[in-house]
């Protein structure tokens, strides 16, 4: 019998469901896995793998086809504003993909010794993501509370991890932190709907052209409030105290995958300024507030990580100036230093991914039991043993080589320091702000940059210096096969990014280019349907 042949209609309408994806498959593969015995710790691997493989394929093939129109996927074929829609357009496709690839690390990290240290973990780990990509999908502010919920419960899980009274403490601030900020979500989205009668993000947009007498200025108000809120999910200062101790004392690949947790606020901030406040009667409201908090959170960072005594913590303070950034960016009004500073948010993720990798391999306590089954295994010797001997100096771990190589990388990746992405980002940003007549805003932004380059590399060498150079009693740190992988692809990644440099800047041009046309967001969603449910 001859098999079946999928025709270009039924290939069409699986490529128009491929939006949905991202959120479908890692809920429904969590629940199934919440149901699995703790013990089928094999299983629950090579289904938590296979699922965040599927989903950087997803993220992947839609970035692959992201064009200026973006992609609409209405459920149950219900039209916006009614019902409930997703939308992928290149800057939702672009955070898809960092999210996929930093989880996908940093769930093979955990492989090696975290799926053991608590229950549930792969669970949570699938629930978070499955938060993350709707939060990046979806198309209406009720919907982005439902997932920013969804992210943070399953967050909480994986900071308390574990064991360890730090690890609790930092956690329980953590929560309560959290639940502030969803208070802020919960009163600005109330102004919001009252004010306007919609919560859909076109229709607000639409909305906004015409608004009613003395709707404006609630609405400001409503929006306001809800910036708190992503704010405190950017940890822009004053309100992001809570990030490095918190992600200092989580488990490395919880860490890990928590840097992509703060980019979400970022998004949302960049999606509604642009969407809402880039023109009309409210044009470049709260611009001026957005660009101070994000001058302020790369100079906390900065000043932050000159003090960190420890590489965890650096890299919570380095997660800080990745956002920072991009916040500083936005306030300048500038599209080229925000194209740039995009490209450096996705290669600053990822380099302070590999860092809290990085830094549990270096630090963590060492014994027989951490040093079973290790890729590379050499020992120190002392050089005393052998009075006789020629050879001078000590011998460096094939171990310590690699993890140096990689501490290198990050260090040269998070200060924007040439060849890697990071400078070909911050270069970008300074090309933008040059182009024109400089602004004061424009100047502040490029002198804050420079300062937190030198101050990021500056104790980035010292750590690294203390970790990996300084003698030491301690046996030299093993890395075991999945955690090897994990690094060697977050790295990787990194390296990719700066080789592709220049179609990544162009796709960021785009992307920005796009987000400054509100309309053509607008039409695309309101517009008639047009497929994308059966």
């Amino acid at each position: 019998m001859t098999p079946p042949v999928m025709g270009p209609t039924a290939a069409s309408a699986w490529s128009d469901h491929v939006v949905v994806l991202p959120i479908v498959l890692p809920i429904a593969v969590a629940g199934a896995m919440f149901l699995l015995d703790e013990r089928r710790h094999r299983l629950k691997a090579a289904l938590s793998l296979a699922t965040v493989l599927v989903m950087l394929g997803v993220a992947l093939l839609l970035l692959g086809r992201a064009g200026d129109a973006p992609e609409v996927y209405r459920l149950g074929n219900w039209a916006a504003p009614y019902g409930i829609v997703l939308v992928a357009d290149r800057l939702s496709a672009a955070m898809l993909a960092l999210a996929a690839v930093l989880g996908l690390g940093a769930l093979v990290f955990s492989f090696a010794r975290w799926t053991r240290a608590g229950p549930r973990f792969q669970g949570l780990f699938l629930l978070l993501l499955m938060g993350v990509n709707g939060a990046f999908l979806t198309g209406d502010l009720f919907n982005l509370f439902v997932f920013f919920e969804v992210m943070l419960a399953a967050s909480y899980g994986l900071v308390l991890h574990g064991s360890g009274e730090t690890r609790i403490r930092a956690g329980l601030g953590y929560i309560a932190v959290n639940l502030v900020a969803s208070l802020f979500f919960l009163v600005g989205v109330s102004l919001i709907y009252g004010t306007m009668g919609t919560l859909n993000m076109a229709d607000l947009a639409r909305r906004l052209a015409a608004p009613a007498a003395g709707e404006l200025a609630l609405f400001e108000s409503g929006c306001a409030i809800l910036g708190i809120a992503f704010l405190i999910k950017c940890s822009a200062w004053p309100l992001g105290f809570w990030l490095p101790t918190t992600y200092a004392a989580a488990s490395a690949p919880a860490a890990a995958i928590l840097a992509i947790l703060s980019k979400v606020g970022v998004y949302v901030v960049v999606r509604l300024s642009l969407l809402l406040f880039g023109t009309g009667l409210s044009e470049g409201f709260g611009q001026t507030w957005i660009l101070a908090a994000g001058l302020a959170t790369i100079a906390y960072g900065t000043v932050g990580i000159l003090a960190a005594r420890d590489l965890a913590r650096a890299g919570g303070y380095a997660v800080m100036i990745s956002s920072g950034t991009v916040l500083a960016a936005l306030g300048t009004g500038n599209g080229g230093a925000l194209a740039g500073a995009l490209y450096y948010l996705v290669g600053s993720t990822l380099a302070a991914g590999a860092l809290f990798l990085l830094a549990e391999v270096l630090q963590r306590g060492r014994d027989p039991v951490e040093a079973a089954q290790p890729v590379f295994a050499d020992e120190y010797r002392d050089p005393f043993d052998d009075a006789g001997a020629t050879e001078v100096g000590r011998a460096i771990p094939a171990a310590v080589a690699i993890l140096g190589l990689g501490f290198l990388l990050c260090t040269l990746m998070l200060a924007g320091v040439p060849p890697l992405a990071g400078f070909v980002g911050k270069l970008a940003m300074f090309t933008g702000l040059t182009a024109g007549a400089i602004t004061a805003s424009g100047w502040g932004l490029m002198a804050i940059l420079t300062l937190s380059s030198l101050g990021t590399l500056m104790p980035l060498v010292r750590l690294g210096i203390l970790n990996l150079w300084v003698p030491r009693d301690d046996p030299p740190p093993v890395l075991r096969p999945s955690e090897f992988a994990a690094l060697a692809g977050l790295l990787a990644a990194c390296l990719a990014l700066a080789l592709w440099g220049g179609p990544g800047l162009a796709y960021a041009d785009a992307t920005v280019r796009a987000l400054a046309q509100p309309g053509d967001y607008v039409r695309a969603v309101l517009g008639a349907p047009a497929g994308g449910a059966p």
